[in-house]
């Protein structure tokens, strides 16, 4: 039984009540409406920006360990299933769920489900501090509560409200001229449903101009700018306001890692780029991120990649060499290149 008709028949199975079955049958057209569009606006792997800030992408296989970068967005699955891992957190979504991220952090993604017959399929839309704040304003919804830390990434399910202005968003390509005027509004729906239902707390965090995760924004930020400086926890918690003990505390609440187990993902990250992406060795590559001592980064790579870094880095093209063989696409995207949520 394919992955639609198995979500189908959970649908029938909830209740007989006809106003459910109403809307179990609303949701479901919209699922599979939005898989058809998907699918026809990007025939080939990799990904595409349809709108600005909505991104398609399509997966005819399962994929291993994507290594990247969130960046805050809502993502929603079509078709397949993904997995997100943050830290020690591990995030699994599907056409019934939906991630939303608020936060640009090292994350690992896999895809766990995709065939050539049955593609994964998903959304990727970009979410804007300024116009999270704007709806919230007219919504009259609070800002999030002083001192609070909520972690940047989480799954929910996908409610058909917030479904049908999705597709309806989609929809929009057909008619570029609407989608001027009608697209805007449809994101403000969309963050509106968002900042309504069970991730609302979460997302307000992206327009906090106050509370403990603005304060690990502007950490992120700092890490992210200087990560092949020498870390001195000290000196940033001093500038956030911050006891060093309280700031270890909250920068874990939100990134579900420490700052230095931050700062080692986003340096290996980088090292991994540089030694597949500028064929530097990996040496040269060590010294360019941060690490003086080439032996302990050779250990922390293996560590995270799971083999020693040129190992690694030929493993990586020749998995690459293969895929765009099997898909037949020159310009197919490297499985490995920088990842999001999507």
């Amino acid at each position: 039984m394919n992955a639609a008709k198995t979500i189908e028949t959970f649908d029938r199975a909830l209740t007989t009540d006809p106003q459910t079955q109403r809307e179990a049958d609303r949701a479901q057209a919209n699922r599979d409406e939005l898989t058809e569009r998907i699918a026809q606006a990007i025939h080939q792997d990799g990904t595409i920006e349809v709108l600005k800030g909505l991104h398609f992408y399509r997966s005819s296989l399962p994929s291993e360990c994507l290594y990247g970068v969130s960046v805050p967005a809502f993502c929603v699955i079509a078709q397949g299933s993904k997995e997100v891992l943050l830290g020690n957190d591990r995030y699994q979504y599907d056409p019934m769920h939906y991630l939303l991220a608020t936060a640009e952090l090292p994350i690992v993604s896999q895809i766990l489900t995709a065939t050539q017959e049955q593609p994964y399929l998903s959304l990727r839309l970009d979410l804007e501090p300024t116009l999270v704040s704007s709806v919230m304003v007219e919504a009259g919804y609070p800002s999030a509560q002083r001192g609070a830390s909520v972690k940047a990434i989480a799954v929910s399910p996908l409610d058909a409200n917030l479904l049908d202005a999705v597709v309806r968003l989609v929809r929009l390509l057909d008619s570029p001229a609407e989608a001027h005027v009608l697209a805007p509004l449809i994101r403000r729906e969309i963050i509106y449903r968002l900042l309504a239902g069970a991730q609302g707390d979460r997302l307000r965090q992206i327009a906090v101009l106050n509370g403990y995760t603005h304060h690990i924004a502007r950490a992120v930020d700092r890490l992210r700018q200087d990560f092949n400086q020498p870390l001195r926890i000290e000196t940033i918690a001093q500038e956030l306001g911050m006891s060093v003990s309280g700031f270890h505390h909250h920068f874990k609440a939100v990134t579900a890692m420490s700052p230095l187990q931050f700062q080692k993902q986003l340096r290996l990250q980088e090292a991994r780029r540089l030694m597949l992406g500028e064929n530097l060795d990996a040496t040269t590559a060590a010294y360019r991120v941060g690490y003086d001592d080439a032996s302990h980064f050779n250990r922390e790579y293996k560590r995270q990649f799971g083999a020693p870094p040129m190992r690694d880095v030929e493993r990586l093209r020749e998995a690459a060499s293969t895929v765009s063989t099997v898909r037949g696409d020159r310009n197919v995207e490297s499985t490995h290149a920088v990842s999001t949520a999507s």
